[in-house]
């Protein structure tokens, strides 16, 4: 399999194409006056649309009528010359668009009476692994805020409850203040779809819990009772202004903290917590089905790609430590 190219090669690869035809330029610029006022694309769609039949009817150059000529065939021949040229999925991904929407722009204006890219089948994009942190990146990241502040105390428990608990950022924000039992160790998230799960507590996220309740959210609310949200919740965690924080602070915050813990922020995302809960579980023998209840999948195949996670790491460790990896 050719390796993909950069921009940077597309780019010299296609101007090594012969010029664009006359009637392949006024076949484009048709069709794209057509999506513009029919559609009222934006320019930047537009655009792309422009570059990638361009390159086709360069590509082609006349052969067989040109680009409004092209049959089922030759735009085969076209995407498996770009697959052995390097070219990404997602690249051709957003060719296929542009090809059915040219095609089907002709049949509709009675150019032509058949679609050569109606039955052009999807390029398989392959579904990117999720980021994960290593234990020790986590154990750094937990313990970067300044606990001797009242916010700091607070970004402590959200981070130590969202690592314990695999929250998704806007669970984590929403959580109302009677979401968490201490005496039982649970916390109460409502998911996506309004499910609603019970997911249990380590005894490292209650004692933070614990301590933010007792010695930072009574003063981030001022001493006197903090008025319900807009959904009628009163929010658990609090920002100076006794609102919930918004997942645009938190994830602010989160970058803050990594910087802080010598973990590279750009590799650090709210979501990425998220995927160390569930590797770091699966590494240690969690069941895949226990996980997906965990996580509020509502199917196994959406938590199945953590086992790729996984088994990649584990990979890696093996090439990294066996005397014959």
């Amino acid at each position: 399999m050719a390796q993909a190219r950069t921009t940077a090669e597309r780019r010299q690869l296609a101007r090594a194409l012969p010029p664009l035809r006359e009637a392949d330029a006024r076949a484009i610029q048709r069709f794209l006056d057509a999506a513009w006022a029919e559609q009222g694309l934006a320019r930047r769609s537009l655009e792309a649309y422009r570059r990638d039949l361009e390159q086709l009817a360069r590509w082609r150059d006349g052969a067989g009528g040109g680009l409004e000529g092209a049959d089922r065939q030759a735009l085969f021949d076209y995407l498996a010359w770009r697959a052995r040229q390097g070219y990404h999925p997602r690249s051709n991904a957003r060719l296929r668009a542009s090809l059915r929407a040219f095609y089907g722009h002709l049949v509709r204006s009675g150019a032509r009476a058949d679609d050569p890219a109606a039955l052009l089948d999807p390029p398989r994009v392959p579904r990117p692994l999720p980021k994960a942190l290593t234990e020790s990146e986590v154990d750094a990241l937990l313990a970067a805020p300044d606990t001797a502040t009242p916010e700091g105390l607070r970004d402590r428990a959200m981070l130590e409850l969202m690592y314990a608990a695999g929250l998704r950022v806007s669970e984590l924000v929403g959580l109302p203040a009677n979401a968490v039992n201490l005496r039982q160790g649970v916390v109460r998230v409502l998911g996506k779809g309004g499910k609603e799960r019970l997911v249990p507590l380590g005894e490292e996220s209650q004692h933070w819990l614990q301590r933010y309740l007792e010695q930072a959210r009574p003063v981030l609310a001022g001493n006197r009772p903090v008025p319900a949200g807009p959904d009628g919740q009163v929010p658990l965690f609090l920002t100076a202004a006794r609102r919930a924080p918004t997942r645009q602070a938190f994830w602010q915050a989160l970058k803050r903290h990594a910087a802080a813990a010598g973990v590279d922020p750009r590799t650090v995302t709210p979501h990425g917590l998220r995927h160390s809960f569930a590797t770091h579980l699966l590494n240690r023998g969690a069941d895949l089905r226990a996980l997906q209840l965990l996580l509020g999948h509502a199917s196994l195949s959406t938590t199945q790609i953590y086992t790729r996670v996984a088994n990649e790491q584990l990979r890696q460790l093996h090439a990294r430590h066996h005397p014959r990896g």
